[in-house]
């Protein structure tokens, strides 16, 4: 473990940057032509740790695949191209990697055993193995499939109508993949609606998948062609810099090349519920994924109720979100956000942990949290518990605190924005 010392940004945040490929995207990219037929090109993808996993784990399936920098090429020859592997599938810290791979592989017919980190092994799968089981896929892992190593022998699944019990885009898009492969038409039903990047996918990919309201259908025996990815900016990774522009005096920031996808803009939404000055000056929604630039200024901003519907949309940008309401004027509050508890970390507890080490006013709740605003924040030390996104929001805090902060564990900031420190050090004034 490593840790690097930050400092306050008294001149403030200005300039413009590009953020890196969608996280989200750049997995299903790799995926996703991992079972079509002919050469995938992707060009804008996520070099960060992550990613790299899905790609490790496709070529121990036997899948030819080709990297140079942020430009990925893959060989693909269908479902039936895979082979079993001849080692463990190593998802490292990806949680979308191990949940997706293992709807692909509960359709194969050969055995395969995924393994991941630490805080995978931590991670609830049953949300994911009793569906597959329900399928017709012979799934085990430790506690009855709970959690990691998980095996996994596939073939011969059956079409299931699968009523989600919570809100998840991993789960929704493993049974989706399944569904690709078994016999009949799968149907899920959310009970809120979640990212739709597999969905895109399988349409770019030339499939065919339904939707009406909050039901997703898709039929199995489906053959995917080629395609040609250009992967949009990740808003998950622009959020801390558009959190950055609106609470660090001072500051006016250009985000250019953003995904816009409505399932993902939640972000955007609070930061306009709060007051904050922030304009999409260019869209472009013809492609299969909508992108935009994003213009934000240091704004005065009120505090607000994030709950709800909203909740999906948003759920990886509550750590930067209560920051943003550590410098509103009054309360925000922060409900319905459940699945915050079994991310990389306990989310709730730990934003909460470190944000009070520097001085905020905050509180956790069963099922999210509680902050008082227009807090001034100190110096200290402070770890992201190997939580990216946790690493990101107190690498921001330390814009707007009065001393040093010494930020523990800051490597872990590689597995979505390799690149983090560069573009915060090119902003700073």
């Amino acid at each position: 473990m490593t840790s690097i010392t930050l400092k306050s940004s008294i001149a403030g945040l200005n300039g413009e940057i590009s953020v890196p490929g969608d996280k989200s995207i750049s997995h299903r990219s790799v995926m996703f032509g991992a079972i079509a037929h002919g050469e995938t090109s992707v060009s804008n993808f996520l070099p960060g740790d992550d990613c790299l996993s899905t790609i490790s784990c496709f070529q121990k399936l036997g899948v030819k695949i080709e990297v140079e920098k942020d430009s990925v090429r893959i060989n693909g020859s269908g479902f039936e191209g895979l082979k079993e592997p001849n080692e463990i599938l190593d998802v490292g810290n990806s949680g979308t990697t191990i949940r997706l791979l293992m709807g692909i592989l509960a359709g194969r017919p050969f055995y395969s055993c995924l393994h991941g980190d630490a805080s995978i092994g931590k991670r609830p799968m049953t949300r994911v193995t009793k569906p597959l089981k329900q399928m017709g896929a012979a799934i085990d892992g430790r506690e009855t499939g709970q959690y990691t190593p998980i095996t996994i022998r596939g073939g011969n699944l059956t079409a299931i109508n699968y009523q989600l019990p919570v809100a998840s885009a991993q789960v929704k898009s493993a049974l989706l993949l399944a569904g690709l492969q078994a016999e009949g038409k799968t149907t899920i039903i959310e009970p809120q609606a979640t990212r739709d990047h597999t969905e895109r996918m399988i349409r770019k990919f030339g499939g065919e998948v339904s939707t009406a309201g909050r039901e997703i259908s898709v039929k199995g025996g489906q053959k995917l062609t080629a395609s040609v990815i250009n992967v949009p900016g990740d808003i998950s990774s622009a959020a801390f810099f558009l959190a950055a522009g609106a609470i660090v005096p001072n500051s006016k920031l250009l985000l250019k090349n953003v995904g816009l996808n409505p399932t993902r803009t939640g972000i955007i939404e609070v930061l306009q519920q709060m007051g904050a000055k922030i304009e999409i000056i260019k869209q472009d929604s013809n492609s299969f994924e909508p992108v935009g630039d994003i213009l934000v200024e240091a704004s005065k901003l009120t505090g607000t109720v994030v709950e709800g519907e909203l909740i999906p949309k948003l759920i990886d940008e509550i750590p930067i979100i209560a920051l943003m309401a550590t410098q509103a004027e009054g309360k925000t509050v922060i409900k319905d956000a459940e699945e915050l508890k079994v991310k990389e970390t306990n989310r709730i507890d730990t934003v909460v942990h470190e944000l009070s080490k520097l001085g905020a006013s905050i509180e956790a709740t069963t099922d999210g949290m509680v902050i008082y605003g227009q807090t001034k924040l100190g110096g200290g030390t402070v770890s992201s518990h190997g939580d990216h996104r946790i690493g990101m929001m107190l690498s921001i805090a330390a814009l707007l605190c009065q001393g040093e902060v010494i930020l523990e564990n800051h490597e872990a900031i590689s597995v979505s924005y390799p690149n983090f420190f560069t573009h915060l050090h090119h902003l700073i004034q």
